[in-house]
Order: C-alpha cells, then structure tokens, then sequence
C-alpha cells in the first residue's frame, strides 16, 4: 500500500513540477526578449569610431549572443518605422553580416543608406551601399549586388565612386553577362576620357571572362599610365604600382607564362620583402610548375608566419580558435609538399584548409583530392572533386576548372 502511495505522490510531485514549468519557462523568454531589446536600444547612446569599433569587437566576441540580439533588433524594425539611429543600424548591419544572417544584416544597412539619405551624408551613405555589395558578393547574390550598386550610381550620379561602376561589371560577369558588362566598362571608360582608373573595370571583366591576352595588355597599359600620372604622390604610385603588377602576375599565370608572373612579383618582393601574400604567390606559382620547390616551400612557409605576426599584432587578445592560418596559404603549402613527393605532410594542410569558407574553392578541393588519390584512397579522391563542383563559379577560369575535375571524376569512377 505504501508503495502505491508512494507512486501516487512521485507523480503528483512530477506532475506539478511540469506545470511549474510550463509557467516559467514563457516568462523567462519574455524576459531575454526584453532584455535584448533593451541592450539594443542602447546601442542608440554610441557615438565616436573608436567607441562603435569597441562595441563591435564586443559582439564578435560573444557570437551566441549576437545571434539573438540582431534577430530580437530585427522583430523591432518595421519598414522606416524603427527605433534606431545611424550608428545603431550600422553596428546592427556588422554585427549581423558576422553572424552570418544576411536577412538582418541587408535589412539594417538598407536603412542605414536611407538615414543617410535623410541628412544628406553622401559619405556614411557610400558606406552603407559599399557594405551592401559586398554582402551581396560574398554571398554570391550577383544580381542584388548589381542593382543596389546601380542604385547608388543614380543617387550620386558622376560623384559616385568608380568602385561601384567596378561592382556591377563584376556582378554582370559573375551572372554570365559577359557582353554586357565590356558594354558597360567601355561605356565607363568613354565617359571618363580614357582614364586609367576606368580601364580597370574593363580588365575585371576581360580577366574574368577569360580574355586573359586582352586583359594583360590593358593593365600592362594600366601601369604604364600610373607611371606618367603628374602630380601623383609617392605613396600612392607606390600603391597603385603594387596593385596592378599583383593582378598581372595573376592574369600571366592564367596565361601559364610563369616567367612575366614570377618577374612581377619579385618586382613586388623587391620593395616588400616580407608580404605575406607576395610570398605565397611567388612560392605556389614556382610549386605549381615543379620549379625551384625548396625556395617554394621557404616562401610559403614565411608567409604563413609573416601572415600570423600581423594577425597577432593587429589584434594582441586574438583567442585561439580565432588565430587561424590562411586557407589559401595552406593549400600552398599542401601543394609544394605534394611536389615533393610527401602526400602525407601535405593532407593535414589542405584538409584544415577545406574548413574553412574562403578554403571551399574548386582549386582547393582539386588539390586535396589529388592528394587522396596519391595516398591511395580514391573514395576520398572522389567525395572532394564532387564537392569542388558543388562551390565552383561562374568565371572562365572556375568553368575550366570545373571541366577537368568532371573529366578527372569520369576516369577514376
């Protein structure tokens, strides 16, 4: 009998507990919502860019936590209708694009670009557009990226910069339209009298829709013209000379001319012997074509240490799981070790690389199967060609890409 009351009880004392719960649990959610509503609103108080710098580097910290205060900082917008000022929206529109939550993030530099608008500020609305294109870019929504950079030209007209003329021949291509994005960059180029910053919109397009002859020409002729700019200071020659002898060692390799990319690149390296990139660059090309794979290795080996010194100085307090190496660097370095002959050095590499997003590209994922295969495991071999197709773009150079890992997974199915 004691049992059965004993039984009785335990389900009784059970049974409350549920409602007790049931009661709770509601009024705790109502709770966080209104405190992150509340954390929100203060974001109104910030002002000065070091301030809002410091609040963003906050956030990132705590990503969890930034995930649910942008998605309760969303609910609260409703059309213009909203709580936030400019600073706000745009911390808002960072933190999201972070958190990776491009509803949000779209959602609050759109109406940082209208803030903008409304106090005539041409600067902090460029900035709100730039943000939105590139937001557009790295979540490959080609055609949104045109239209808001197309929204920005009208608004501003002939003060709008060129870089947003540079975005939507990019978006043109990255959607196929190749035709119609040389018709704009021409049209770029003939309203701007032939200026050397406008020819480079029309080397975008030639080298991602790859006319690669075509687009080494036009920024050889970019950086003959950079040379005789008048009243150019030497810090910006410096600049732009380093930028397009970089794209043109890029568009030689894509040429398979290894001796006019490795020139420009010691050029570079002549000035900035520590860059981190120019090392890495010059290092795969040489390992790429089975040349000078010693000298290879130390150079992509010193960029990924020259690539952590910087990493490590820019931010002293960098948490472990965030001080991560440069996929592309590791793919390199994967590469060379791979030309060597030490498939099994060279795996841990590219499959730390193919962690990460910027390291799931149809290159990287050739490099890792081929190293697969090497090792003997075809299955393998076969499981990362599949996914390079999945991530390959719409460029010349990825189709071509694409084509020989197609053809290399038909001969080893």
């Amino acid at each position: 009998m004691r049992m059965v009351m004993g039984r009785s009880g335990h389900g009784m004392a059970a049974m409350l507990m549920v409602i007790v719960l049931g009661a709770v649990a509601p009024v705790r959610a109502a709770d966080e919502e209104s405190d992150l509503r509340a954390r929100a609103l203060k974001l109104n108080d910030i002002t000065g860019d070091d301030v809002i710098r410091g609040q963003l580097l906050t956030l990132l910290d705590d990503m969890p936590g930034t995930k649910k205060l942008v998605s309760a900082a969303a609910k609260m917008v409703t059309g213009m209708d909203q709580p936030f000022n400019i600073n706000a929206t745009y911390i808002l529109a960072t933190a999201a694009r972070a958190a990776k939550d491009v509803e949000s993030s779209e959602k609050f530099y759109r109406l940082q670009a209208e803030q903008a608008k409304k106090v005539d500020n041409s600067q902090k609305m460029v900035n709100a557009y730039a943000s939105l294109s590139d937001l557009f870019l790295e979540n490959k929504k080609y055609a949104e990226c045109e239209k808001v950079s197309q929204e920005i030209l009208e608004v501003l007209g002939d003060r709008a910069p060129l870089v947003f003329c540079e975005r939507v021949a990019l978006a043109m291509v990255r959607q196929g339209h190749f035709d119609e994005a040389t018709k704009f960059a021409k049209g770029i180029i003939s309203r701007t009298k032939g200026r050397w910053r406008a020819k480079g919109i029309l080397g975008l397009v030639q080298r991602e829709a790859g006319q690669s002859e075509e687009a080494a020409k036009t920024y050889e002729d970019i950086l003959e013209a950079v040379k005789k700019e008048k009243g150019i200071k030497a810090d910006e020659l410096k600049e732009y000379t380093h930028r397009y002898r970089y794209i043109l060692s890029g568009v030689y390799m894509d040429l398979d001319n290894v001796e006019k990319a490795a020139e420009h690149l010691k050029k570079l390296l002549e000035d900035d012997p520590d860059n981190p990139t120019f090392n890495n660059d010059l290092g795969y090309i040489w390992a790429d074509h089975d040349m000078n794979l010693d000298e290879a290795e130390k150079m992509i080996r010193k960029a990924l240490d020259e690539d952590r010194k910087q990493r490590r100085k820019d931010d002293p307090d960098i948490k472990p799981e965030d001080d991560k190496d440069n996929a592309a660097y590791l793919d390199s370095l994967a590469w060379v070790l791979f030309r060597k002959k030490k498939p099994k050095e060279a795996l841990p590499f590219l499959e730390q690389a193919v962690k990460e997003e910027e390291g799931k590209h149809i290159e990287i994922f050739d490099h890792l199967a081929q190293i697969h295969l090497a090792l003997g495991d075809k299955a393998k071999a076969i499981e990362a060609w599949k996914k390079g197709l999945e991530v390959a773009g719409q460029t010349k150079r990825e189709q071509q890409r694409k084509q020989d890992v197609e053809k290399k997974l038909k001969d080893n199915q």
